[in-house]
């Protein structure tokens, strides 16, 4: 009976994500106006709306103009009904860890359908569903502890931005990206390299230095990223040989935590300032990866944990794999294959981590 349940307030949900996924990438309110056609502008009744039946009945047009409606939303609406089905199946006690699965899930669907028309990842559902995470792991202590989930958005932040500055660096030759005023993506290097010699806690403030030092002088201060991308990797490799404070793994830990953590604040702060969404589509210059995907992996992070996001980038990248050969002329960004892979590693990932760590003889 739940799994039934499930599906039911799942096509329900869908119903609703369909409204997100259009709505809210055009900053059009979610709740007003009422459901209406989009062609005609007549508004829906009941009958109209009632999920994927409505859609079979009126055989996928408007009964009101006769315009043919998108089976995109029946496809979502099935979509979401199958994996809130799915969840309950593999967590079959109905509390608050299944709802909060629920919400997850939803989040992830309606980031990877706007992803897909839009090429952007809102704020809103990025930022909201990093605090939601959090929050459920201090209150609830699910799906992983206070201590995995804030070290995990931050260490999975920081994996994806210095992917990203590394591929960046490739992409142009050694050229440093445009420099952010007050805080920029050069911030978020320079914390990974001073994190890399003396500890993350260093990192934040030599970035926060940084920054303060932009705006006392009234512009971006100009940090070359192979720089202090070079000098990340520098430290990783003079720890290795034991001659630093820190060990080789609490050197690569730094580099994560610090980088993570200046890239999520920094993007908050963009957020705030009403320039964070478009920042990417309005960069004229090259980019391997856009800077929504840094924050869809925080917010990944802080509800797997890091352990389990590694497990979930790599079906990821599996997937955006297999996906890429089969869809030879449909480009499709990064964020549905996270989403994919943070959605498989909620359920298995932590078990893989587990399998791997005894395969190693780790644990």
């Amino acid at each position: 009976m739940l799994v039934v349940f499930a599906f039911i307030l799942g096509t329900v949900i869908g119903s609703f994500l369909n409204v997100v996924i259009y709505r809210l990438p055009e900053g059009k309110s979610i709740v007003h106006p009422p459901s209406h056609c989009p062609h005609c502008g007549h508004r829906l009744g009941a009958v109209d709306m009632v999920p994927i039946l409505s859609w079979l009945v009126f055989r996928g047009r408007c009964r009101y103009c006769g315009a043919p409606i998108s089976p995109r939303y029946p496809l979502v609406e099935g979509l979401t009904g199958l994996l809130f089905a799915a969840a309950a199946w593999l967590h079959p006690n109905p509390d608050a860890g299944l709802l909060l699965i629920w919400v997850f899930t939803a989040l992830l669907i309606a980031l990877s359908f706007i992803d897909i028309d839009h090429y952007i990842l809102p704020d809103s559902l990025t930022y909201g569903g990093l605090a939601l995470g959090l929050l459920a792991a201090a209150v609830w202590g699910f799906p992983v502890s206070w201590a995995d989930s804030w070290q995990g958005a931050l260490a999975a932040a920081g994996l994806l931005a210095l992917i990203g500055g590394f591929a960046n660096l490739v992409l142009r030759r050694g050229a440093s990206g445009r420099p952010g005023y007050p805080v920029g993506l050069e911030h978020v290097y320079l914390a990974a390299a001073v994190a890399a010699w003396v500890g993350w806690q260093w990192g934040l403030a030599a970035a926060a230095a940084a920054v303060v030092l932009n705006l006392l002088l009234r512009r971006p201060l100009p940090l070359p990223d192979a720089l202090t991308l070079g000098l990340a990797v520098l430290g990783v490799l003079i720890a290795s040989y034991g001659v630093l404070p820190l060990g080789v793994l609490e050197s690569l830990w730094s580099v994560l935590l610090a980088a993570g953590a200046v890239a999520l604040a920094g993007g908050l702060y963009w957020a705030l300032a009403g320039d964070g969404e478009d920042e990417d589509e309005e960069d004229e210059e090259p980019v391997a990866m856009g800077f929504g995907d840094v924050k869809l992996a925080g917010m990944l992070g802080a509800w797997l944990g890091f352990g389990p996001f590694l497990a979930g980038l790599v079906v990821a990248v599996f997937a955006g794999a297999v996906l890429g050969l089969l869809l030879r002329q449909r480009k499709l960004p990064f964020g549905p294959y996270l989403a994919i892979g943070g959605w498989v590693a909620l359920f298995w990932g932590a078990g893989w981590v587990q399998s791997y760590l005894t395969y190693l003889g780790l644990s």
